[in-house]
């Protein structure tokens, strides 16, 4: 089923939690359980149609954060869009999944992070829904939902993952990783992985009163740990190539994770009230942009 909606008020609403898939996550519900619901926002299309099946005993919505082709880059992912449709449908927790580097040697390829802190270096990004008339200061001190993180953290330890309870990501513009030089100097800034897509679409969501975790899987040691010194190959040193295949072998760990994520997630979960709710009600109250109209001759 597919249905376009300006209102949350409609059949597919009310939903309280929802699954963004980073890179190597395009579907989460099997062929024909799921419906589709193409929400128009104030800041355009979102990088998906957004689907709403039933995962892990719970109703979920999903949207995959690079397009269901992987077709959007991270410097022009709507985040705006896509934020704020989930908040339309009434989401309340966000699980998000991301493909990132390694930068420390205490985060190996292979590990999964229940990621606590970030350092935005992208640039130019929409990253605040207040800049239209009214002024908000969101305390981003600790970005990611302390309960969510408790949660992944008690759902990982029991399927016995290999983890990390912390991590910083610095995020980085993208589409292009990072030189050797510049990998280094992350690891010096105090970073433990690399990502192109956790900011803004954390603190957007943080706006809006949706709390958020995030479960990282490294897929490879970045620009390589130290300085080459020879011309021996880092089988481990980030090509897009490297990036997908460990991301398809990874597949049932991840879904695996969110699944035990879902599954401790309370019902009566409640976030963190991080900005006034009638401030969010003036954001989400903001009339959808119109749809771009049908070139005469075209078909509908």
């Amino acid at each position: 089923m597919t249905e376009t909606t300006s209102d949350a008020d409609v059949s597919v609403a009310n939903v309280s939690v929802a699954v963004i898939g980073g890179s190597g996550l395009y579907r989460l519900f099997d062929v024909g359980t799921d419906s589709t619901v193409d929400i128009l926002t104030p800041y355009g299309r979102t990088s998906a149609p957004i689907t709403i099946g039933v995962r892990a005993g719970r109703r979920v919505a999903f949207l995959a954060r690079h397009g269901g082709d992987h077709s959007v880059a991270p410097h022009l992912i709507n985040y705006r869009a896509n934020v704020w449709a989930l908040a339309s449908l009434g989401v309340k927790a966000v699980i998000s999944s991301s493909a990132v580097g390694g930068v420390s040697p205490e985060y190996p390829p292979g590990m999964l992070v229940v990621t606590d802190q970030f350092i935005d270096r992208t640039s130019g990004r929409p990253d605040t829904f207040f800049d239209q008339g009214t002024v908000a200061h969101l305390a981003a001190a600790d970005p990611f939902d302390p309960e969510l993180r408790r949660l992944a953290i008690g759902a990982l330890a029991a399927l016995g993952e290999n983890f990390a309870p912390t991590g910083t990501c610095v995020v980085i513009q993208g589409p292009r990783f990072s030189t050797r030089a510049e990998s280094l100097w992350f690891r010096a800034a105090g970073a433990h992985t690399v990502n192109m897509t956790q900011y803004p679409e954390v603190v957007l969501a943080a706006e809006l009163n949706i709390g958020t975790v995030n479960l990282s899987f490294v897929t490879d040691a970045d620009a390589g740990l130290a300085p080459a010194l020879d011309d021996t190959a880092d089988p481990d040193a980030v090509s897009a190539g490297l990036v997908f295949a460990r991301l398809r072998d990874a597949q049932p760990r991840i879904l695996a994770a969110i699944d035990g994520i879902l599954r401790a997630l309370p019902e009566d979960f409640a976030p963190r009230v991080l900005i006034a709710p009638e401030q969010v009600g003036v954001v989400l109250d903001r009339r959808p942009a119109p749809a771009p109209a049908t070139p005469a001759g075209a078909e509908a």
